[in-house]
């Protein structure tokens, strides 16, 4: 390895490659893990038997299957396309399946530790992002590329270029990392990344779960990767490779710094997560529905922080609170915790841990006209139901005190 410093992108693929890389690099690396989903997988089936004519993945315990999208399932061609993926994954002798209830793919695949710090896992799904909260270089990938990957075990990538995010203070009460996700995108935009590694320093202290929501979002910035440094607390118990450290000096595309003791609660406006403000400046928009939940902000931590401030309160009328945990182990804890016991005396209703209605399809649709303040992670029109509904984003403690006034309202005011 050169002595030359490198960003946390560069390294980890530098080490794939075995040879060091820089930012613009076309590189064929062998990838560590495959995720695919039930909504994509019949279109990587098909791909892989049709197009590459491949008979036998490359290696089956390297693959992770996953039906979180549809969960259960919401249509006759819906059911008929997970058995077609559950025939394949058991034909393929793909041992890390994951049915109806486990829960949404990225949560599940850190969860289980099917990701590891210094690892390349590919996922079809945008937001496999989220693996870079283990230190992880985790991308979305097409239907085709993941039939390749999964036939051949390797794929190409160009080496991303990095933005440094400089993170500095802490969250004030009431002001959470889907805050600082939010606020990024509205900075940024959302092509702000384009096919960068979006690497975030200063959060030795911040917890998983405030890990994976950051990763996660740099998607919405047109991100090729986000990453956090696997070091702090919540990485104890990990196994960090040796060579996998901050390196002083490494070449960055631009440097961005952040006042955590300056920010306040972000709120993403229909019709896109860059059309964010800060909620102050948002006014008192009346809510139908609320929804807790996804990828983004479905953990344990986001389920807590609302019971806390829904204990002993009841959410507004003509208000539906959605709560949908991101795991089934997410699921247990909160039921052991009494976390769920309070949101369903508050009004909550109670979903199958997966997706839900964050891609519009299925339990828990919008109408239109209707409004929905989510702690997914996009508002396009028609993203959760009808086009003529809108939805915003925001923390699950802003979801929480909105439920309860049923209009978008500051948490920092409790």
């Amino acid at each position: 390895m050169s002595n030359e410093a490198l960003t946390l992108s560069e390294q980890i693929l530098s080490h794939a490659m075995g040879r060091p890389v820089r930012a613009g690099d076309l590189v064929i690396v062998e990838v560590d893990r495959c995720m695919s989903h039930d909504s994509l997988t019949p279109e990587v089936i098909d791909s892989f038997r049709n197009e590459l004519k491949a008979e036998r993945v490359y290696d089956p315990d390297r693959i992770a299957i996953m039906i979180d999208h549809v969960a259960p399932a919401a249509s006759v061609a819906t059911a008929d396309a997970q058995v077609l993926v559950r025939q394949w994954a058991r034909e393929q002798g793909i041992r890390q399946f994951y049915d109806v209830g486990y829960g949404v793919c990225h949560v599940v695949m850190i969860e289980e530790g099917l990701v590891s710090p210094g690892e390349i896992a590919f996922g079809t799904d945008s937001h496999a992002n989220a693996y870079g909260a283990v230190g992880a270089f985790g991308t979305g990938v097409g239907s085709r590329d993941m039939a390749l990957t999964m036939a051949t075990g390797r794929n190409w990538l160009r080496v991303p270029e990095t933005i440094r995010v400089d993170v500095r203070g802490r969250f004030r009460p009431g002001v959470v990392p889907k805050d600082l996700s939010l606020y990024l995108c509205g900075l940024l935009g959302l092509d702000g990344a384009r096919y960068q590694t979006v690497e975030f320093h200063g959060l030795d202290w911040l917890d998983l779960d405030g890990r994976e929501t950051l990763c996660s979002m740099t998607t919405e910035l047109g991100a090729k990767a986000g990453i956090i440094p696997p070091t702090g607390p919540a990485a104890a118990g990990w196994d960090v490779p040796e060579w996998l450290v901050v390196q002083e000096g490494a070449a960055y595309a631009r440097t961005i710094v952040v006042d955590l003791d300056e920010l306040t609660p972000q709120v993403a406006r229909p019709y896109a997560t860059d059309n964010v403000a800060p909620i102050a400046e948002v006014g008192e928009v009346p809510v139908d529905m609320v929804f807790i939940g996804t990828c983004t902000n479905g953990r344990l931590s986001d389920l807590q922080a609302a019971a806390r401030i829904l204990d002993g309160q009841h959410v507004a009328p003509h208000v539906r609170l959605l709560v949908i945990p991101a795991s089934h182990r997410i699921l247990a804890e909160a039921t052991a915790d009494g976390t769920l016991a309070t949101l369903l005396a508050a009004g909550a209703t109670l979903g199958t841990p997966g997706c839900g209605p964050c891609i519009g399809r299925h339990m828990g649709v919008i109408g239109a006209g209707e409004v929905c303040l989510s702690t997914g992670n996009r508002n396009f029109r028609g993203r959760m139901g009808s086009p003529d509904g809108r939805v915003y984003l925001a923390s699950a403690e802003t979801a929480a005190v909105t439920a309860l006034a049923g209009v978008i309202t500051d948490p920092t005011g409790l």
